[in-house]
């Protein structure tokens, strides 16, 4: 019976460490209202939260190749996009399974937003919102 126990408790610790690795990688960001590919963003963890950069851009020809983030505020005011930190401080909810508690940066208008990330299929959603207002995308990820 103590085999057994320890056999779930084993099986458990596995599943919760798969469901909150899972999300780490790099994601091919696409505009939920595009549909067009954004940006690869590399999601990591550092010191038991999450934390996301952008790797890459995809621009048009006549735009800005290396822009920075002229309305960004605090530490991103006028740092270059490419490098950028735009996922901040996400902790697991094991309850939920999903990362929250986080901030997430739209390089476009330099806002801030509280964020959730969860895993639906192969698909990364990310959500960020400000009250009852919210926008989620569905990243896909990056060879």
């Amino acid at each position: 019976m103590k085999r057994f126990t320890l056999l779930l408790v084993f099986i458990g610790i596995s599943f919760t460490a798969i469901s909150q690795s899972a999300v780490t990688g790099k994601w091919k960001t696409i505009d939920d209202e595009t549909g067009k590919e954004k940006s690869i963003v590399e999601i990591y963890e550092k010191d038991g939260e999450l934390y996301g950069k952008i790797l890459k851009i995809f621009t048009e020809p006549n735009e800005d190749q290396d822009p920075i983030c002229d309305n960004c505020s605090g530490d991103r005011k006028n740092k270059k996009i490419i490098g950028m930190e735009i996922i901040r401080d996400m902790e697991w909810d094991a309850d939920d399974e999903e990362w929250e508690d986080g901030e997430i940066l739209d390089p476009e208008d330099g806002k801030t937003y509280d964020c959730v990330i969860w895993r639906e299929g192969d698909d990364l959603k990310v959500r960020g919102y400000v009250a009852f207002f919210y926008r989620t995308q569905t990243w896909k990820k990056a060879d």
